[in-house]
């Protein structure tokens, strides 16, 4: 374990992702990049097509990439944020992929949270379930270290 792994940084929190932490990030990343690639070509070359679900394909896109960042960053802040980018990814793809089993009118074409991220193999749906789980996880890991300090 990397000493920056082991302090705490100037903030308080803790830099780097170790473990499953590591995993959920690369995850996270590689969501990231697969919807930044698809909405920016939608929005590129279909925008007329489907206006809605291609700028909420470009909103996931850049939440994906903001979580990614704060996963990586950590420290209060960073924590914040990530926190807010995953609620929000929650609450997205729970809407969307509501809307587009009850109303798939809205959305003539799918975006990545679409019937619950089901062209991204759910993940969209897990994912941020995951994330909320490991930065909780974070949490009563530091409660418990500062606990022990004092």
């Amino acid at each position: 374990m990397s000493r920056a792994e082991r302090e705490p940084s100037s903030d308080g929190g803790y830099q780097g992702a170790r473990g499953a932490g590591r995993v959920l990030v690369v995850v996270y990343a590689v969501l990231a990049l697969a919807s930044i690639g698809r909405s920016s070509y939608q929005l590129l070359s279909k925008f007329g097509e489907a206006p809605l679900a291609y700028s909420l394909s470009a909103a996931a896109a850049l939440v994906y990439l903001l979580a990614t960042i704060a996963l990586v960053r950590r420290g209060r802040v960073w924590n914040r944020i990530a926190w807010c980018t995953i609620v929000f990814e929650l609450v997205g793809v729970l809407v969307v992929g509501s809307l587009t089993e009850f109303h798939p009118e809205l959305f003539p074409s799918d975006t990545v949270w679409s019937d619950f991220g089901v062209g991204y193999a759910y993940i969209p749906l897990v994912l941020p379930i995951l994330g909320i789980a490991w930065l909780e996880t974070g949490r009563s890991r530091r409660k418990r270290e500062r606990a022990a300090v004092h």
